[in-house]
């Protein structure tokens, strides 16, 4: 269970665990502003474990962040759909082969599913006869939240921009 951790400003910092969010509020760091609904349990304490938290004071934040490359993140991006054949996904690909040049960066790796990955192998998508269904791009920074937790809580909708 993840917990997504808000600035004072509301925008949101990252995702940490429960337990973290937990320490965070019982230190008088943060305030809960969504539970999960699911409880968790101590040898003295019973508690709803929080979806969302808000820190109490304001942490500068000096860049933008950048979503980390990494096939999780790539899966994420992609709906964990091929983008070959649009069917499910479980490995990823690189456009232009690495064993010709290409590079481990976002704009040249996507989704593929087993078969799609074996069949072009080490060839471009244009010498294996196959078309990509959409130009692979750096994914919008709202969606590091789901890379590094799996599927968002339902309830971070309302803090994570979606443009």
């Amino acid at each position: 269970m993840r917990t997504l951790v808000l600035n004072a400003t509301y925008e949101p910092l990252g995702v940490t665990t429960w337990r973290r969010a937990v320490i965070l509020v019982m230190n008088g760091t943060a305030e809960v502003l969504e539970l999960s609904g699911r409880e968790v349990r101590a040898s003295k304490l019973a508690l709803d474990a929080p979806s969302v938290v808000r820190l109490n004071r304001c942490v500068r934040v000096t860049r933008k962040h950048r979503t980390p490359f990494s096939r999780g993140a790539v899966l994420v991006r992609d709906g964990h759909r091929c983008g070959y054949c649009n069917r499910f996904a479980d490995t990823i690909d690189h456009v232009m082969p690495r064993s010709r040049g290409g590079q481990n960066i976002w704009e040249n790796v996507v989704a593929a599913c087993g078969p799609c990955n074996h069949k072009k192998a080490s060839q471009t998508p244009k010498e294996a006869g196959m078309a990509l269904r959409a130009t692979p791009r750096e994914p919008l920074p709202h969606m590091r939240f789901s890379a590094f937790s799996g599927v968002p809580h339902p309830s971070w909708a309302q803090w994570i921009p979606t443009n």
